[in-house]
């Protein structure tokens, strides 16, 4: 184990010549003088004390005080460029686990968690700096140490010596004996560390989700499992590591016994003098101490071991998307984009798209809609290459996306997605990103996003600093920077996923806006389930199941009556403010749900002014698992998750409703609790009715009554 660990080190100390033999010469020097340092002892008692020889004695003492000097500027120079050889070692290792992550693809990043990296980077990367800087030059100084202490003790008495060393075996065999127990506590204590890393990831990116689902005491609970978990395994780390540095005292004990009786034995038969045993003695307590200080540092080279193969299993991670040996750049054109029977899915077995083929012209506008879940955003993915197909091929200027060099993909591509990240840097480096544009065209990007203003309003403008990722933002302002962000990079493709699902109608028809100017100048592929957005597009196509069912203009769509049509009927039924947070529904859309169907118009009519206006925030829950329920809601913008409890596991996100979608009618009838929880992926609007209102209407219409019985009676 030790000597994994210091070949590991010595690699890498071999990169750097001149340190390393500087500070192998310096240590040398060092443990000379300590092993020598005892042997005056013997010279001093026999050859001054003992005859009262002055001139001996100052000729001793001269030799040690030289020596003294030298080994202390020996010490000097050696902590020097031990400092130097492993700062640049832990550098480089550092540099290269950073570049390697860098390298890597989405997939990884589901492999390994955030804690996972993060505990490699501070636990892993400490417990092999402390390695470096002190466990394994102490490793080093103490072997030499003990070779030479050997060398000089032969030299003194070799059959007391040779006693010592027969002794000696227990100090090395018997912490083996529990080496393995060590190796796993701390692998155990490093995965603990990892999960509690984990854990407090997850609840400082979730608090408005953990606070809005009232979740604090589960994650508390989980929180106490895991601080309990790391005790447990601590525990166990530290025992076994305690009782590998115990055994070796043990038998430290024992040698220092056999040595006492077999030096007087030899003394008392004139086979030693008492300087040569003194010099003896603590030339081996020297030794001793060294060969027990090696004992003490197993534990530690154990722990850097683990340490080590855990980074060089990142190290060893070939990147899921590799670039091709002979990658080709892009043209400073309008991109064009085929997919030919492509098929993926992000699990073995559960393909998001089946045998899709699609094209998309050089500076055309192209939209993918349909249903949530249908892989219109998967596409998209595809499209970034952040995922390879599994079967299929991609095009971009009749060149396959896998033999595009990643450099000139994402200089001429720029994706905004619905998940927008900011950085914690002011907005100005957020927009600029260390890129060389003028603040002209940054403000200019700002407009066209239609942020400027909001930034302009703020005490410090551009120079505001973002927290948390952009959490103190709105949604829309988060979305309008990062298409700003996106503009100011002026891609010849712009591929943009849910941009407009955070924005209030005004703010969403400007992007709109903004998508018919930039249309024809270069290549955009929208992904939206809000179909008002796509109707000036070239082609839209309409996914279902992971497949396209329909394309075609938003008109040619609308006269086919299928899905799309279905779509745009189920959006279109709303009046909405321009500030979208108030909202009206008609009474012959109401017509289109299964329980209202068959009732007569001016009866909607009545039901559709029974509907108030709910604006929600980002996170906010609209219904609670396991709370009365006495609402029944439609979704007029935005979009919606449903969560649930499942039994023995955490709460799980099973659906996603979007625009024009309706839950919770079970309200109107019932006096039953909710049966999931239902949240605001984003900001949205939803008109709510309360079963007191729908009753009194009832009272006057009992056929209404009935067909929603019926209805509700069928479905259940």
């Amino acid at each position: 184990m030790a000597l994994q660990v210091m070949l590991k080190i010595l690699r890498r100390f071999s990169e750097y010549k001149l340190l390393g033999s500087v500070f192998l010469f310096t240590l040398l020097l060092e443990v000379a003088y300590s092993v020598a340092a005892p042997l005056s002892l013997k010279y001093l008692v026999d050859e001054a004390f003992t005859p009262r020889d002055i001139h001996m004695f100052i000729i001793i003492l001269l030799i040690l005080l030289v020596g003294g000097l030298l080994n202390v500027i020996a010490g000097w120079v050696s902590d020097y460029s031990l400092g130097r050889l492993a700062g640049e070692v832990i550098r480089k290792l550092r540099t290269e686990l950073f570049a390697q992550i860098q390298l890597q693809s989405l997939p990884f990043y589901e492999r390994y968690r955030v804690g996972d990296l993060v505990t490699r980077f501070s636990a892993d990367m400490g417990s092999i700096e402390r390695a470096i800087r002190g466990s394994s030059p102490m490793l080093l100084k103490e072997l030499l140490a003990v070779a030479l202490g050997l060398v000089m003790l032969f030299a003194l008495e070799w059959k007391l010596t040779l006693a010592m060393l027969a002794g000696s075996v227990l100090m090395f065999v018997l912490p083996q004996l529990v080496q393995k127990r060590s190796e796993q506590a701390n692998r155990e204590y490093k995965e603990a560390q990892e999960r509690f890393s984990n854990l407090i990831d997850e609840m400082a990116k979730g608090q408005k989700t953990i606070r809005g689902l009232h979740q604090q005491s589960r994650f508390r609970t989980r929180g106490d499992n895991k601080i309990t978990a790391l005790f447990t395994s601590g525990m166990k780390l530290h025992m076994s590591n305690s009782l590998m540095e115990r055994l070796p005292l043990t038998a430290l004990l024992l040698l220092n016994g056999i040595m006492m009786g077999f030096g007087g034995y030899l003394i008392f038969h004139d086979a030693m003098t008492v300087g040569g045993f003194i010099a003896f003695f603590t030339l081996f307590m020297s030794v001793g101490q060294s060969g027990s200080n090696l004992a003490f540092l197993i534990p530690n080279l154990i722990e850097s071991n683990v340490s080590f193969q855990r980074i060089e299993e990142i190290l060893a991670c070939k990147p899921d998307l590799p670039e091709a040996e002979h990658a080709q750049p892009l043209p400073e054109t309008s991109l064009s984009l085929r997919m030919e029977q492509v098929t993926f899915g992000y699990k073995e077995g559960a393909p998001q798209l089946k045998d899709v083929s699609l094209e998309v012209e050089a500076g055309s506008y192209v939209a993918f809609v349909g249903p949530s879940g249908s892989g219109k955003s998967t596409a998209l993915q595809l499209l970034s290459r952040f995922y390879d197909p599994q079967q299929g091929s991609i095009f971009m200027q009749d060149l396959p996306l896998q033999n595009i060099s990643e450099s000139s993909l994402r200089a001429r591509a720029a994706l905004v997605s619905q998940d927008t990240f900011l950085f914690h840097m002011s907005i100005r480096e957020n927009l600029l990103l260390g890129s060389a544009i003028e603040e002209a065209d940054m403000i200019t990007a700002a407009k066209q996003a239609g942020i400027h203003e909001v930034i302009a309003s703020w005490p410090e403008g551009y120079d505001t600093w973002i927290h948390h990722e952009g959490g103190s933002l709105s949604g829309g302002e988060r979305q309008r920077i990062a298409i700003a962000r996106a503009l100011l990079r002026r891609p010849q493709l712009l591929l943009l996923d849910e941009v407009t699902s955070a924005l209030d109608p005004a703010a969403e028809a400007d992007i709109n806006d903004l998508i018919g100017q930039l249309k024809g100048s270069r290549t955009i592929v929208s992904v939206t389930h809000r179909l008002s957005s796509v109707v000036n597009a070239d082609r839209i196509y309409v996914f279902q199941g992971g497949q396209i069912v329909e394309s075609g203009s938003h008109q040619q769509l609308l006269g086919e009556q299928g899905l799309y049509s279905s779509l745009w009927e189920k959006q279109h039924g709303f009046y909405v403010s321009g500030d979208g947070r108030h909202a009206a529904v008609k009474g012959e859309w109401l017509a289109r749900l299964p329980f209202f169907t068959g009732i007569e118009p001016g009866l909607l009519e009545g039901v559709a002014e029974l509907f108030t206006s709910e604006a929600c925030r980002e996170g906010e829950e609209v219904v609670r698992e396991g709370e009365e329920g006495d609402k029944f809601y439609i979704i007029v913008r935005g979009i919606f998750e449903i969560w649930k409890a499942l039994a023995g596991e955490a709460n799980k996100k099973v659906a996603v409703l979007q625009d024009g979608d309706h839950f919770g009618e079970i309200a109107l009838l019932r006096n039953i609790p909710r049966t999931a929880t239902v949240k605001a992926a984003g900001p949205g609007v939803v008109l709510s009715m309360r079963r007191e209102a729908f009753q009194r209407l009832t009272k006057e219409h009992p056929q209404l009554l009935h067909t929603l019985e019926q209805t509700l009676e069928q479905r259940m």
